[in-house]
């Protein structure tokens, strides 16, 4: 089953993909080159995965500072 292309732009920019991100993957699309979608897409998640590590980081140091100012009550 083939995706429109509208649904594939849709899908690239609810990940977060910015527009030279989404033409460079239609680009890639229009050469064939399959190879070089999955790579844009796996560096775009390691990306994310990265943001996504040093929000949970802060999280993890908010926990610590509520942990000890509860710890002194």
């Amino acid at each position: 089953m083939e995706t429109s292309r509208e649904a594939v732009i849709q899908n690239l920019r609810d990940a977060g993909c910015c527009g030279k991100t989404v033409e460079e993957f239609l680009e890639l699309g229009n050469q064939g080159d399959t190879g070089g979608q999955l790579k844009l897409l796996s560096q775009h998640r390691q990306q994310l995965l990265k943001r996504v590590h040093r929000t949970e980081r802060c999280i993890h140091c908010l926990d610590y500072l509520v942990y000890q100012i509860e710890k002194q009550l």
